[in-house]
């Protein structure tokens, strides 16, 4: 699963692989708990690296599927 944050007052996003064995529900928990308790949001990557982003940063986070499944350039469905 794939997660990309925008951080406040920068142009660029954080994106970040947490893997397919990555439960997107326990993720959304984890958001929440950050944003509400004003803390620091954790998170490790497919390769075990931990990413911090303080809360009071984030400007907007976006679940999405892991990068495996998207496609880019042209196609004929």
């Amino acid at each position: 699963m794939e997660i990309r944050i925008g951080i406040v007052q920068s142009m660029k996003e954080l994106e970040v692989d947490l893997g397919t064995e990555s439960n997107m529900d326990q993720v959304t928990r984890d958001v929440e708990e950050a944003l509400a308790g004003d803390t620091v949001l954790w998170l490790t990557d497919r390769k075990g690296r931990r990413v911090g982003v303080p809360s009071s940063r984030i400007a907007y986070v976006d679940l999405g599927s892991p990068a495996g499944e998207r496609v880019v350039g042209f196609g004929v469905a």
